[in-house]
């Protein structure tokens, strides 16, 4: 409700309405902001695919690398490490052609006669 008084020249509607939009101007930029972001969250929740619609897209990749990963787990655990192979060995002979010994690399590799 809006109450009209005039006493002299003073217009009391207009001091309040000037009370009102220095009040408002204070916070211009929290509005402003406030304004854009809701703008910004309608579009998004509007315009974005539901989260079922990503999850059917990906369903696939999704279920090839957990079957992969299972894969690799079940295979870690059931099979067993061959009885001649010795771990500390393995690439011994490529890290001594690497770091400089390519004689004692290329001797190692020789066949046994």
């Amino acid at each position: 409700m809006v109450y009209l008084i005039e006493s002299g020249k003073t217009n009391l509607l207009f001091t309040v309405t000037m009370a009102i939009k220095e009040k408002l101007l204070n916070y211009k930029y929290h509005i402003f902001f406030t304004l854009i972001f809701s703008v910004i969250l309608v579009s998004i929740i509007l315009v974005a695919p539901s989260f079922l619609t990503i999850l059917a897209y990906f369903c696939p990749l999704l279920l090839s690398t957990a079957l992969f990963l299972g894969a690799v787990i079940f295979f870690g655990k059931t099979s067993l490490p061959g009885p001649d192979s010795s771990g500390d060995k393995a690439g011994e002979g490529l890290l001594d052609y690497v770091a400089g010994q390519p004689e004692q690399a290329v001797e190692s590799f020789k066949p046994d006669q």
